[in-house]
């Protein structure tokens, strides 16, 4: 009946009965072409659904013109979420520039919002529920989508309420006569001009006393308790509360300095603050630029910090004091123990918020909508028409581009906090890409119509997508990986210069299953958490826990929306949340995959690679989330093998990791026990080099890429790089090479040990010195001077039949094929083959034939020497390029027009001629070969993501592999000067720091000793009756 997704997501919140008692009070509407349906001056008191035809929705201008500002289609609705706040709170108002008109004949559904008065009054917990859904929309859809993204600020909240009209003023009650009204001096000159402050002004709303003010002495200290007592009874009158036994040991007294910070922008245990004298000014900084802009001032009489508080949302404010101030302070906690108690003071302290809102976002209020779309779903399709734009609330979408031979191409995924379509909508082109979730996603959508009216009224939001899409259109140029219109159409605000065009930082959960009942989850995922707890604030989520914090009936179909609500509140409030799911296919398992952003599926090495009964079902279903594979080793085990095979089972995984585990993820201990030893290890900070840690940073997007260039021998100096990057404490969490630097990186990646790799890497360059295997493999020069069999035979005596998936870390290497004339990128297959094949220079040796596809292979590095931007395209934040290349020389002879060899032949035997310098025929081949190397190189050192390195080598020759020691210890040095560089400037620091923390620097979850719930979200979504829920103090 009430199609409409963002009524369905707060009236998911109705028992049955309830849902259809409201759906008695509808009434069927019919319309003519241009009828109105209400036009200003008309009780804003019903939501509007259309049932078919089309309504038209407009704002009545400020010069005349009624704009329209969103189109209203079949299954949408017509309504302010505030305006059905005001009617439940007892306030209701008529249409002040909002007008609805039917475009074409129309029906049209209407439902009272005075319906929902008796179905609060015999449910009042349902109220609750209702309530903070509107506030978190109010929060998360309506503030956050107009400050984050259009920038808007003061524009969006009343600078001053109408103090006299709705709030009495602190009284004090004195053995004398007088009353002495406790709104000090500071107040007094705020709202009285000097010239018109008499000695006393007497103030009359409904008094329980007489109000005076009076400038003449101060108050006692003595009389503290009295202004305490009395400003508690002021506050009563303020939120209603029938027992006023609830505030007892529930209220402090606070009085703080002039230029205290009551409380930071983005804290997550706020509390009430109710003025009782002086002012508290409320900030919020601007969007791309340290500053602040005060909002508005709040006076005494008035509540600040409500609005979190109802939410469980951070603060979107700071609060400071510019001078000495006193109110009273309720903490979240105690205020949701007043509210399990009285439920209905949500109504009034609700009401406070909403008289906060400017008229401008009561307008815009009907024009966003709150959508909810189901994992697979469209959210538009390529070719469509633009004409809105969505930000993601929270969930996962990805973007695809349908090609004109029918294959489709990922154009990005987006996750929370993400702008998707702006390019589209603001350029009036058609969709160029469809757009899906890949879970169960919400979505905040604003109209073309309603941008346009906030672009006319505030011209500055323009400014602001300006800069948007600039940002985006330099990431994407720095990117080059793929069209840019297609790329385009998403815009993120990063945090740092490697964070601008990462895809890979903004995902939020992770699902994790099992493959067998032998694999060790419960340590597995808290040995997750507790290297995730090092970026960010991480949450693990069980079924156990599930039903510990919201009753064992929480994953019953019927509390759907409730459950979904409060997983929405912990995606918020933590950077990840772990999803462990069972070890069968429970309801709590269809959760875990329905919330994923990422599947990983865990694996034991030493197991066969059989695949498990929930991967069999995941194969069989439409789940879009990306899947990845983790398998678990001992750490006193076997290096990784077989694990071709694991991937040949599975061809729905994207990526494979290796974890070596400490021995106690493989103990055999009893829940509590395990409980009781993670506890002990959640005490230390994560190891950020352990493979637990490599798992976090590459889930977050944090991880550190390491590629290395080739330039033959001068590669020995990467051994001594890797090295100093040890002993720098910075960790690698993925390795890619190119020609010698393939093979450098495939033995570190192999090892995870500089010190094996450098023994192994050096035995190889000696045995690259013998000429005598050199004169053996010389051949008829057809191809190549040698055969190749000799260089084979070095190769893979080092790496023997090991895969590159077998290796500990994820590694690629590049090769040029000159079957396709194309960049080649391996990842998987035979690992010596694929770095011989890498380091095939023309003319000494033949390429190597593909063993997949028989193309041609050739060295990579006359195609990308530096592969920093295929590291950065598989997911790497930050790239550590290391540049061994020759260097060309520049100063050559200006001979003119043509050239004479047997003048160059006199030049170079008379010894009184000068030299003439100029490149042969070899020469000149091989630089056209590296031409577009040298332009891709000259591409990677300019991009933000690429810190490039190049140690001093360029007087060492390509074949000079006897002065291995000597050329790696010169590689050694320079890296070790440049990382205590980087130390001292904290360079390592700000890599490992996750683009999300500042959202999260403050975020403190309110834990209560007593309690069984943490949070307003946990109170709205719990099942079974609380006990012994009263929180100590």
């Amino acid at each position: 009946l009430l199609p409409n997704v963002s009524w369905n997501w707060v009236l998911g919140h109705f028992e049955k009965p309830l849902f259809l008692e409201l759906c008695r009070h509808m009434v069927l509407i019919q319309l003519h072409q241009g009828e109105g349906l209400f036009r200003p001056g008309d009780t804003d008191d019903s939501i509007y659904v259309v049932q078919d035809g089309r309504l038209e929705l407009c704002i009545h201008e400020s010069d005349g013109t009624d704009p329209v500002v969103k189109e209203v289609l079949p299954g949408d609705s017509v309504h302010s979420l505030l305006s059905i706040l005001d009617i439940i709170t007892g306030y209701p108002a008529p249409y002040k520039t909002v007008s609805a008109r039917a475009a074409v004949p129309s029906t049209v559904l209407r439902l009272p919002a005075a319906a929902f008065q008796s179905v609060f009054e015999k449910y009042p917990e349902t109220l609750v529920r209702v309530i903070q859904i509107i506030m978190v929309r109010l929060q998360r859809v309506t503030f956050l989508a107009l400050h984050n993204y259009l920038g808007l600020t003061t524009e969006l909240f009343n600078p001053v309420l109408c103090l006299f009209q709705t709030v009495c003023s602190v009284w004090l009650e004195i053995e004398h006569p007088v009353c002495v009204f406790v709104f000090l001096t500071m107040f007094s000159v705020s709202l009285f001009p000097q010239s018109i402050l008499k000695k006393s002004v007497t103030m009359q709303q409904t008094p329980s006393a007489v109000y005076q003010y009076s400038d003449e002495g101060s108050v006692h200290h003595n009389k503290v308790n009295a202004i305490f007592q009395a400003a508690k009874k002021d506050l009563l009158q303020v939120i209603q509360i029938q027992d006023h036994s609830l505030l007892e040991g529930r209220v402090i007294l606070r009085q703080v300095k002039a230029g205290s910070v009551v409380a930071h922008q983005g804290d997550q245990d706020v509390s009430v603050a109710f003025i009782i004298s002086g002012l508290l000014h409320v900030y919020q900084r601007m969007i791309d630029r340290e500053e602040e802009t005060l909002l508005f001032v709040t006076h005494p009489g008035e509540m600040v910090g409500h609005l979190a508080v109802l939410t469980g949302e951070p603060l979107i404010y700071t609060i400071r004091a510019h001078r000495d101030c006193t109110f009273l302070s309720i903490s979240k906690a105690h205020f949701y123990e007043i509210m399990r108690e009285e439920p209905r003071v949500v109504l009034n302290v609700a009401h406070t918020v909403v008289k906060r809102v400017s008229p401008f976002v009561r307008q815009i209020d009907f024009a966003l909508d709150w959508m909810a779309v189901e994992a697979g779903r469209a959210v538009y399709r390529q070719g469509d028409k633009s004409d809105s734009t969505f930000i993601v609330l929270s969930g996962r979408l990805r973007s695809v581009i349908a090609k004109d031979d029918g294959k489709k191409e990922l154009a990005g995924e987006y996750g929370r906090g993400d702008l998707i379509g702006v390019v589209e909508a603001v350029t009036h082109m058609n969709r160029a890409t469809t757009v899906h979730a890949v879970r169960d996603s919400e979505l905040a959508k604003l109209p073309e119509g309603a941008l346009n009216s906030i672009k006319r009224r505030y011209p500055q939001v323009v400014t602001r997508l300006i800069h948007l899409l600039g940002q985006k259109i330099l990431g994407n140029m720095q990117q080059m990986n793929g069209p840019l219109a297609a790329r385009s159409l998403a815009l993120t605000t990063p945090t740092s210069k490697w964070d601008a065009g990462n895809p890979a930082s903004n995902l939020s959960t992770v699902a994790i299953l099992p493959v067998s009942e032998e694999v060790p989850l419960t340590s597995f995922t808290l040995e997750l958490q507790h290297a995730l707890s090092g970026i960010g604030p991480t949450q693990l989520l069980t079924s156990d826990i599930i039903k510990q914090r919201l009753g064992s009936a929480a994953l019953d179909s019927v509390h759907e929306y409730r459950l979904s609500s409060w997983l929405g509140q912990q995606e918020d409030i933590h950077r990840i949340v772990l999803y462990q799911s069972d070890s069968g296919l429970t309801p709590w398992t269809q959760r875990c995959i329905r919330q994923a952003d990422c599947i990983i599926i865990v694996g034991l090495g030493e197991q066969e690679p059989t695949v498990g009964e929930l991967e069999r079902m995941l194969e069989g279903s439409s789940v879009r989330a990306q899947k990845q594979l983790v398998l678990l080793h001992r750490e006193d085990g076997p290096p990784p093998k077989g694990t071709a095979e694991w991937l040949n089972m599975r061809s729905w995984i994207s990526r494979h990791h290796h974890l070596s585990c400490p021995r106690r993820v493989f103990s055999r201990r009893s829940l509590p026990k395990l409980r009781e030893l993670y506890q002990r290890v959640f005490e230390k900070s994560p190891d950020r080099h352990s493979d637990f840690s490599r798992l976090a940073r590459i889930l977050t997007g944090n991880s550190i890429a390491l590629v290395l260039g080739g330039g033959g021998a001068r590669g020995c100096s990467q051994v001594g790089i890797l090295r100093a990057l040890k002993e720098a404490g910075i960790p690698i969490d993925l390795v890619g090479g190119t020609s010698i630097g393939s093979f450098m990186g495939a033995l570190y990646a192999e090892e995870k040990s500089y010190s094996r790799s450098r023994v192994r890497a050096r035995e190889w360059a000696m045995d690259m010195t013998s000429y005598f295997k050199k004169i053996l493999d010389l051949t008829y020069p057809v191809t190549s001077m040698f055969s190749g069999a000799s260089f084979n035979s070095s190769v893979s005596s080092v790496f023997k039949d090991k895969q590159i998936e077998d290796l500990w870390l994820p590694y690629f290497n590049i090769t040029t094929d000159i079957t396709a004339s194309s960049m080649r990128v391996h990842t998987d297959g035979s690992l010596w083959r694929y770095v011989r094949a890498s380091m095939s220079l023309s003319g000494y040796l033949p390429p190597l034939c593909d063993p997949k596809d028989g193309h041609l292979l050739m060295d990579g590095g006359y195609i990308n020497n530096l592969p920093a931007d295929v590291a950065r395209s598989m997911g790497a934040k930050v790239v550590i390029a290391i540049d061994v290349g020759s260097r060309d020389e520049r100063n050559l002879t200006n001979y003119g027009d043509s050239l004479n060899g047997w003048w160059l032949l006199w030049k170079r035997f008379n010894p009184l001629a000068e030299r003439v310098k100029v490149l042969n025929m070899a020469e000149i081949q091989t630089r056209l070969a590296y031409v577009c190397c040298v332009r891709q190189l000259e591409e990677v050192k300019d991009s933000e993501y690429c810190e490039y390195i190049r140690p001093p080598i360029d007087h060492y020759g390509t074949l000079e592999f006897g002065k291995f020691d000597e050329i790696a210890e010169v590689g050694y040095h320079h890296g070790k000067t440049l990382f205590d560089v980087w130390q001292r400037s904290r360079v390592v620091d700000n890599m490992l720091k996750d683009r999300h923390q500042e959202e999260f620097h403050k975020t403190k979850v309110v834990t209560c000793p007593n309690a069984s719930f943490t949070d307003l979200a946990e109170i709205v979504s719990r099942i079974e009756p609380v006990k012994n829920a009263l929180i100590d103090g």
